[in-house]
């Protein structure tokens, strides 16, 4: 029978050990939004693991926050960045926070590791930088509990453009 259910998660603030971990929670949750194809280039897990590995370096920027299951590792993360904005009325310090790579392992979901992860998270933009507009982009099975912890819809619609790169 596996107790760890029954105990409440563990969370830590992720160390440079844990940049696989990172970047193979990150390519489970691009699985699972489709975001993956068989002809996309597969050194971008390379690359990822060595963005993690220097995001993780940068304290004051970027967090990331994990459960390491006793048997399993890492299952579980939340990751974030601050990104500098012009001062505004809203946001005088002009930093805003992005929160990303929300991802669980599914063997253990629905064990409230996800929550964990994102309530440490907003603990670090709320005391330890000067973010106080917090972004992410949701998914299905994530807008619940993002919305339980007070996220909205922004006042204006967030657009995407994808350039594609000219080749002359």
């Amino acid at each position: 029978m596996d107790t760890t259910q029954a105990r409440p998660p563990v969370v830590r603030r992720a160390i440079a050990a844990d940049a696989a971990a990172l970047t193979r929670l990150r390519e489970l949750m691009l699985a699972d939004m489709g975001a993956l194809n068989a002809g996309g280039d597969p050194s971008w897990r390379e690359k990822a693991e060595v963005w993690f590995l220097e995001r993780l370096e940068a304290e004051d920027e970027f967090a990331a926050f994990v459960v390491e299951h006793p048997e399993l590792g890492v299952v579980s993360c939340a990751a974030g960045v601050c990104d500098r904005h012009a001062p505004g009325p809203g946001n005088p310090g002009g930093v805003q926070g992005l929160v990303f790579n929300m991802s669980t392992d599914p063997a253990c979901r629905q064990r409230g590791y996800a929550r964990a992860c994102l309530d440490a998270l907003l603990a670090w933009f709320r005391d330890e930088t000067e973010a106080r507009v917090i972004n992410l982009n949701a998914t299905g099975d994530g807008i619940a509990l993002y919305r339980s912890l007070g996220f909205a819809e922004p006042r204006f619609p967030a657009l995407q453009l994808r350039l594609a790169r000219s080749d002359g």
